[in-house]
C-alpha cells in the first residue's frame, strides 16, 4: 500500500516545552510519553499506546479499568476540562503518587 506510513505506536512530534524520558506529553489531542529527552521546539519519539507507570493524583483512589485523565501534570480521574488518555491497568491506592495506565493512542474531552 502506497499511503501507509507506520504503525503508529511512536510518533515523532514536536516538544512543546522542555521533555524528559518518561514524561506524559500532550499535543492538542496527542498524548504519549517521550521516549528520550528533548529540549523545547526539539523532536521527541512519543510513545502512544502500552501500559506505563506515570505521576498520579494523590488522594485519589483507582479502580482497574476506570477511564484516566491528564491534567497537564499528572494522571487523574476527574474528568473536568482534563483530556482522556487511557486507563487504570490496575487498581491504585489513594496514598499512591505513581499509577499504572494503558495508553488509549489518542486524548479527547470528555
Amino acid at each position: 500500500m502506497k499511503n501507509y506510513i507506520q504503525p503508529g505506536d511512536t510518533i515523532a512530534a514536536i516538544a512543546p516545552a522542555t521533555v524528559l524520558s518518561g514524561a506524559g506529553v500532550l499535543i492538542g489531542s496527542l498524548f504519549g510519553v517521550a521516549s528520550g529527552d528533548a529540549a523545547s521546539g526539539a523532536e521527541v519519539l512519543l510513545n502512544t499506546t502500552g501500559v506505563y507507570d506515570l505521576p498520579k493524583q494523590t488522594g485519589q483512589a483507582w479502580t482497574a479499568g476506570q477511564l484516566l485523565y491528564w491534567s497537564g501534570t499528572n494522571v487523574t480521574n476527574v474528568v473536568a476540562s482534563n483530556k482522556l488518555i487511557g486507563c487504570a491497568a490496575r487498581a491504585e491506592l489513594s496514598a499512591a503518587s505513581v499509577g499504572r495506565i494503558r495508553l488509549n493512542g489518542i486524548a479527547v474531552t470528555a
